[in-house]
C-alpha cells in the first residue's frame, strides 16, 4: 500500500468537493509539515546566504512532492501522457526562467552548464533512482521499449547538435571564421530543433499516444477536482520558481564557504534544485510501478531541455545580441555523448531492475567527481 493510500480516504463513492480536495492535497504526504518552511524561507530572505540556501532548499522538498501529487491527479483524469508532459513542462519552466535571467546578465557559460547538467541529472540521477527504488521488491519492471527508444533517439539528436559545433571548431581555419560560423550554425540548428520538438508533440499526443500511456488503474480514482489539481499545479510551480530564485542567489556565497568551483555548481548543484520537482515525481511513480509515466517525466524533461529550452535560449541570445551558441566544451560534450549511449543500452529491452538503477547512479557519481576535479578553463 502506498503513502497516498494510507493518508487519503479509500471511500471513492463519496463526491469530491472543493473542501475535500484541499484537505486531500494537504494530507497527501507525510512530509507536508515541511511546508512551514515556505513562509519562513521567504521571511528570512535577508539573512546570510548559507541560511537562505538551507531554508529554501528545505522548502522546495515538500513543494516538489505536491507538484508530483497534482500531476498524478491530472494524469488520472487525462492520461499519463498529459500528466508526464505537464510535469516536465512545469519543472522546466523554472529552469527556463532562471536561464533567461542569467543570459540577460551575460553569464553564457553558466547557462550552458545548467543546460547540460539538467540533461545529465534527468537521464542518470532521476532515471537511476527510478530503476533502483522502483525495482526494490520486484524482479523487474517493464515499460514500452518503442517509446523509450524514440525518446533516446531524440536525445541522440540533442547530443549531435552539440557535437557538430565542437567538430566545426576543431577543424576550422581561423578563430574569426569559427566564431561567426558557430553562431550562424547555432541559430539554424535552434530553429530545426524547435520544429523537431513540435513534431515530437504531434507524435506523442496525437498519432502514437498509446505508446506512452500506462495501463489504467481502475482501483485508483482522483481525490481532487480538476480545478484544485490545476490550481495547485500553477501555484506550486510559482512557489518553486520563487524559492529557486532565492536559492540560486545564495549559491555564490555558499560556494565560497564550501570551496566549490562554479562549473561544478552549474552542472551538478543548480540542476538538482531546478529539477527537484521531476526528481520526486518520477521516483514516486516508479515506486507505484507506473514506469511509462516515470520514464516519460525523466526523459521528456531532458528532451524539453535539449529540443525546446536550449533553442529558445539560443534564439533569445540572438534577439538581445548575446552570443549564446551550442558550442560547449569538448570535455562536457563527450560526457553527454557517453551518458546518452549508456542510457540507450539499458532501456533498449523495455525492462529495468534495481541493478540497472545502481549502474546509472554510479555513472552520475563518476561524472560529478569528474566535474568536481576538472580544472576551470
Amino acid at each position: 500500500m502506498s503513502e497516498r493510500d494510507y493518508l487519503l480516504p479509500t471511500h471513492h463513492d463519496e463526491e469530491v468537493t472543493f473542501k475535500s480536495s484541499v484537505i486531500n492535497v494537504l494530507k497527501s504526504s507525510h512530509i507536508n509539515w515541511l511546508l512551514v518552511f515556505v513562509p519562513i524561507a521567504l521571511a528570512m530572505s535577508g539573512a546570510s546566504e548559507t541560511v537562505v540556501f538551507s531554508l529554501n532548499f528545505i522548502a522546495i522538498i515538500p513543494l516538489a512532492k505536491l507538484l508530483g501529487y497534482a500531476t498524478e491527479e491530472i494524469a488520472l483524469r487525462c492520461g499519463s501522457v498529459i500528466g508526464s508532459l505537464l510535469n516536465a513542462t512545469f519543472g522546466n519552466a523554472v529552469e527556463l526562467i532562471l536561464a533567461l535571467i542569467a543570459l540577460k546578465e551575460g553569464y553564457i557559460r553558466v547557462v550552458q552548464a545548467s543546460i547540460l547538467g539538467s540533461i545529465l541529472s534527468n537521464i542518470l540521477l532521476v532515471l537511476g533512482c527510478c530503476f533502483l527504488f522502483g525495482g526494490i521488491g520486484r524482479s523487474e519492471q517493464t515499460f514500452n521499449a518503442t517509446a523509450a527508444q524514440t525518446n533516446t533517439s531524440l536525445l541522440a539528436l540533442t547530443t549531435l547538435s552539440l557535437l557538430i559545433p565542437a567538430a566545426f571548431s576543431a577543424t576550422a581555419a581561423s578563430a574569426k571564421e569559427v566564431d561567426r560560423g558557430i553562431i550562424n550554425l547555432s541559430h539554424g540548428t535552434a530553429i530545426i530543433l524547435l520544429i523537431v520538438y513540435g513534431l515530437y508533440l504531434v507524435f506523442q499526443l496525437k498519432t502514437h499516444t498509446a505508446l506512452f500511456e500506462d495501463e489504467a488503474d481502475e482501483e485508483e480514482k482522483p481525490h481532487t477536482t480538476v480545478a484544485v489539481a490545476v490550481g495547485s499545479l500553477l501555484l506550486i510551480a510559482c512557489l518553486i520558481a520563487l524559492h529557486a530564485e532565492h536559492l540560486v542567489g545564495a549559491i555564490e556565497g555558499v560556494v565560497e564557504v564550501w570551496g566549490l568551483n562554479e562549473t561544478f555548481v552549474g552542472l551538478i548543484i543548480l540542476p538538482l534544485v531546478g529539477n527537484a520537482a521531476e526528481h520526486v515525481s518520477s521516483v514516486t511513480f516508479a515506486m507505484k510501478n507506473k514506469m511509462n509515466l516515470c520514464i516519460g517525466i525523466a526523459i521528456s524533461s531532458s528532451l524539453q531541455i535539449g529540443l525546446l529550452v536550449s533553442p529558445i535560449l539560443v534564439l533569445t541570445g540572438w534577439a538581445i545580441d548575446v552570443p549564446m551558441t551550442f558550442f560547449f566544451e569538448v570535455f562536457e560534450t563527450v560526457i553527454l555523448f557517453a551518458s546518452v549511449m549508456i542510457v540507450n543500452y539499458l532501456i533498449a529491452d523495455g525492462k529495468s531492475n534495481w541493478l540497472e538503477g545502481a549502474l546509472l547512479l554510479a555513472v552520475y557519481t563518476i561524472v560529478a567527481m569528474a566535474f568536481f576535479y576538472h580544472p576551470i578553463v
